[in-house]
């Protein structure tokens, strides 16, 4: 069977995550630079520059391979099943990676896989009473939240640390926030079809 390109880039998206999670575990490079803010040195290793490269090309195949899907009427059902997969693998991956690292609560990072679980559950059974549901506007600021806020806790906050604005724990926590109020609307868009197959 042939793999189209949208569903190649997302299959890379997925071979990427075990690459980012060893360098990032397993790689101890020295800084790459750093900057003194009020008494204090903020710096960014070259490992989490490196991780913050392959996360960007990572996310770029995301809105690729969904662009080159739509234009090119490439939309299967397998790309329906893998796209949300290697998002929320490449996503989730890395606030794991944070929590271990003790970069953001892990109870925050639980909380979030929770709400993936719960809504993956919510869209199966939906899917098999027939009724598709397409990702709403909360679950895709969700993703946007989710996926700028890697990218400033990779970059130490910098360069908002400069001004002492903690522009990280502020995506971070407003991509919680609205990932559980995104959980709560797939929730109330299907109750009907649960409360059916009680």
């Amino acid at each position: 069977m042939l793999v189209n390109l949208p569903n190649k880039l997302s299959l890379f998206r997925i071979v990427l995550v075990p690459v980012i999670a060893c360098i990032y575990l397993f790689t101890d490079l020295k800084e790459a630079f750093g900057v003194d803010v009020n008494n204090t040195h903020i710096s960014v290793s070259m490992t989490a520059l490196i991780v913050l490269v392959l996360f960007a090309i990572a996310s770029f195949t995301d809105f690729l391979d969904g662009y080159i899907a739509r234009k090119n009427h490439l939309i299967t059902s397998f790309g329906k099943f893998i796209d949300p997969i290697a998002d929320k693998l490449l996503v989730n991956t890395m606030f794991i990676l944070f929590a271990v690292d003790g970069v953001v609560p892990a109870i925050w990072v639980i909380v979030m896989i929770w709400r993936d679980t719960i809504v993956d559950g919510l869209r199966m059974n939906a899917s098999a009473s027939g009724k598709v549901v397409a990702a709403g506007m909360l679950g895709k600021a969700k993703t946007v939240l989710q996926m700028f806020a890697i990218i400033f806790l990779l970059l130490n906050n910098l360069p908002f640390a400069l001004w002492s604005i903690p522009v990280a724990d502020i995506l971070f926590y407003a991509a919680v926030i609205v990932s559980v109020l995104s959980g709560i609307d797939y929730f109330m868009k299907l109750k009907d079809i649960i409360m059916e197959t009680m």
